[in-house]
């Protein structure tokens, strides 16, 4: 029993450091890595969040844009910083749950070296068209690109992305020759798409929304299983016979593996307060299209485990290999 008792007292003496770390924390800039470049929808989530934790913690909070390789060049700073929460990673799916089954060799893994915060958005994305396109509807798109093969084009952000997996998948599912068109990050794509360098792509509700009134872009389905209210006109990949493509992207906080859980849940309790405030939900989720998740790290975990498996279903479906 006396032994006991030491064992005990050492133990919270052990961890006395990191609870007074986490109450402190943080006492420093945090910098937060956006792996893509600035202009997209998780560089433009990522800022207005910064900018109110800043505000809630009193330290400066910045965005570090390291765009590159299939977001593996970002990952891999963050997989490889400190385990002190000083340096976060603030990503989409792909890097997380696409790229295991992508690539065999990377300078870092995922799943192992960085540790889950929260999910904070479950993302509503549209295949959208260039104007030109004649096609109005999913089946019209696929029997144009049946009519005319390998005269269409789409954009992505690259090998495992939303954009890649989803025409990939509609590639596998009717046969069609569509051509694959790699950029650094959604903007380049939609600019793209907009330019006419190529006919389509997959992209969120507040990076394409703005380009429909203007009739810059048609949207022809939403990837997700209801309707987005913002676009009630637009019908889900179910109702246009394509239940199984949807990529289901999503966005999500993550510290290096190894960071104090006292310091991760402090991050994430800062967040949900965050994601909660009536004003930044309605502008920043809401108002962009997004379902709100603000998940606990345990509970973020075991959604990447299962996000993990439906991804390599889909991405065996696709076909989709790293480029």
């Amino acid at each position: 029993m006396r032994l006991l008792c030491r064992l005990g007292v050492l133990s919270l003496i052990c961890l006395l450091p990191t609870l007074a770390a986490a109450q402190d924390y943080p006492t420093k800039l945090v910098r937060v890595v956006v792996p893509y470049p600035p202009g997209g929808g998780v560089d433009g989530m990522a800022r207005p969040l910064a900018d109110r934790l800043g505000r809630l913690w009193h330290q400066p909070v910045v965005v570090d844009n390291r765009p590159g390789a299939g977001t593996i060049v970002g990952g891999d700073s963050v997989a490889k910083a400190s385990a002190d929460g000083y340096t976060l990673l603030f990503t989409s799916d792909s890097t997380i749950t696409s790229n295991p089954h992508l690539y065999e060799k990377s300078p870092y893994d995922p799943i192992k070296d960085l540790a889950p915060i929260t999910q904070l958005i479950d993302l509503h994305q549209m295949v959208v068209v260039h104007p030109s396109v004649t096609a109005n509807t999913m089946q019209e798109l696929v029997a144009l690109a049946k009519a005319k093969p390998d005269s269409l084009n789409y954009g992505s952000y690259g090998s495992g992305s939303q954009p890649h997996l989803l025409f990939e998948a509609l590639k596998a599912e009717t046969g069609i020759r569509i051509a694959h068109v790699p950029y650094k990050g959604i903007a380049p794509a939609i600019t793209a798409t907009i330019a006419g360098e190529v006919q389509m792509t997959l992209g969120g509700a507040a990076t394409t929304g703005e380009y429909f009134a203007t009739g810059k872009m048609k949207p022809l389905a939403i990837a997700r299983p209801t309707r987005l209210a913002l676009f009630p006109d637009v019908p889900t990949l179910r109702e246009a016979s394509f239940p199984d493509i949807d990529p289901k992207p999503w966005y999500g906080l993550f510290a290096t593996a190894g960071t104090p859980r006292p310091i991760i849940d402090k991050i994430q309790k800062a967040v949900a307060e965050i994601m909660a405030d009536p004003a930044f939900r309605d502008r920043e989720v809401i108002g962009k299209g997004y379902a709100g998740v603000g998940s606990t790290p345990d509970e973020f975990a075991a959604f990447i485990k299962t996000d993990l498996a439906y991804k390599g279903r889909l991405i065996k479906i696709s076909g989709a290999k790293a480029e």
